[in-house]
């Protein structure tokens, strides 16, 4: 059973920083590509950022040079460093992976950036 829990989401200001975290349950995190995505009210889910199992990362532009994924493969977590916040990045951050074809999801961690 492969379970997957956010933190560290809150409301900051813009120009503000976060970290979030993912806590990954099971075996598989040292094997797996994590992602980060973001549902903002009335949008489609996006990816945010990806980070294979060797740390090969990517970015949606609109995140590049803002945003840094890292992983913890001894701890089991994922996290997403947030800085230079914006109104618009405004959402629920999800923590995802795939395994034998079949996707694991968070339950989401609320990022509200509003002066």
């Amino acid at each position: 059973q492969v379970q997957l829990v956010e933190s560290g989401g809150g409301l900051v200001q813009p120009g503000g920083s976060l970290r979030l975290s993912c806590a990954v349950s099971g075996s598989i995190f040292s094997i797996v590509t994590m992602g980060w995505y973001r549902q903002a009210p009335e949008k489609e889910r996006e990816i945010v950022a990806t980070i294979t199992r060797n740390g090969v990362t990517n970015y949606v532009d609109s995140v590049k040079g803002r945003f840094t994924i890292s992983r913890d493969n001894a701890d089991n977590t994922v996290y997403l460093q947030m800085n230079s916040l914006k109104p618009e990045d405004t959402a629920v951050y999800l923590c995802n992976t795939y395994f034998g074809g079949v996707g694991f999801w968070g339950p989401g961690t609320q990022v509200t950036v509003s002066s």
